[in-house]
């Protein structure tokens, strides 16, 4: 298990950094850049026109490597039980097809507004719909919700899979949002990611080793290019596709929850855009300077650097309670 997770994620890794360097002067090359809304920070203007939809990159290579340790597996161990690392890997790729489909229309209309949040909330809720049908029709989805730390679980019945949905849409928007400043989205990813890898190396998880290691090395290998001040930006295509990994990861490992632990600033995000949202409409009043919660420090005047160096290290701690969450 050791040596698969380090064969993809070395693969993974170099595979990325190569991609992006081919892809960027394409992506430059058909004006695929980004589009800056006036509402943002006035600064992120100078970003205008970075090429974006980069996650193409390290899905493409993430998508190699994967099948061919999935090849690998099957020839050491042909009765090898590969289902849920093939639906999971499936489900993030659905995700990166529905960012592909929305950078694609932004593209398309010359502006950063592509499918509408009705549109794109719909199409998750079938990609998550989707996989929780397969995990379930393969016996690898349990109704049973786990709690962190008190080491006991509850029997939603029917009512898990309304849960799931939630959870599951909710986390792949999250990542989303997160993707607001040079190297913040692959970063975190990439340390929760980590947090995977090890709660796979302690209970002898394959499946979960191997996407936690293709997950790492698409992230580390993009922020060789995304890392401020970014030369490419992954787009809803990567974030998305992150999204997905992330959460299923959590769905991996039977323990949904724990990805609202690990991935605490994936869940900050969001709810300083619901807070401010609900704020403002019932006071006129914001309650930050400006939302997801990243723009705020921003604003606040901290660097992009500091602010991923902060938000990185938040997630780390609480990917370390996390595990302890767990074991």
């Amino acid at each position: 298990m050791y040596l698969y997770f380090i064969i993809a994620f070395v693969a993974t890794l170099v595979l990325t950094v190569i991609a992006e360097r081919i892809l960027i002067p394409i992506l430059k090359s058909v004006k695929m850049g980004q589009k800056i809304l006036d509402i943002g920070p006035r600064w992120h203007k100078s970003k205008e026109g970075t090429p974006t939809m980069g996650g193409l990159g390290f899905i493409i290579s993430a998508t190699v490597v994967f099948i061919v340790m999935l090849v690998i597996i099957l020839v050491r161990n042909e009765n090898a039980n590969v289902w849920r690392l093939c639906i999971t890997f499936g489900f993030a790729l659905l995700c990166g097809a529905i960012g592909f489909i929305d950078d694609y229309a932004k593209f398309f209309k010359k502006q950063n507004e592509g499918l509408s949040a009705g549109q794109k909330y719909l199409l998750q809720l079938i990609a998550a719909g989707i996989y929780l049908f397969f995990m379930s029709w393969k016996g690898n989805l349990t109704t049973v919700l786990y709690f962190p730390f008190i080491d006991s679980g509850l029997d939603l019945g029917i009512f898990y899979y309304v849960f799931a949905v939630i959870l599951i849409t909710g986390v792949v928007n999250s990542v989303n949002l997160t993707d607001g400043i040079d190297g913040l989205a692959a970063s975190i990813t990439a340390i929760v990611s980590a947090f995977f890898a090890v709660i796979a190396f302690t209970y002898s998880l394959e499946d979960t080793a191997i996407l936690s290691a293709l997950t790492i090395g698409s992230c580390v290998g993009f922020l060789v290019y995304n890392f401020y001040p970014a030369r490419v930006f992954m787009g809803d295509t990567g974030s998305l596709f992150l999204g997905g990994i992330a959460v299923g990861l959590a769905f991996l490992i039977n323990q949904p929850l724990i990805i609202v632990i690990a991935g605490i600033v994936y869940i900050l995000e969001t709810l300083s855009v619901m807070l401010q949202v609900a704020s403002f409409k019932l006071t006129g009043k914001r309650i930050f300077k400006m939302s997801p919660i990243h723009h705020h420090f921003e604003m606040c005047g901290w660097s992009e650097l500091k602010i991923v160096g902060v938000f990185s290290l938040v997630t780390a701690i609480f990917s370390f309670i996390a595990y302890w969450g767990l074991v």
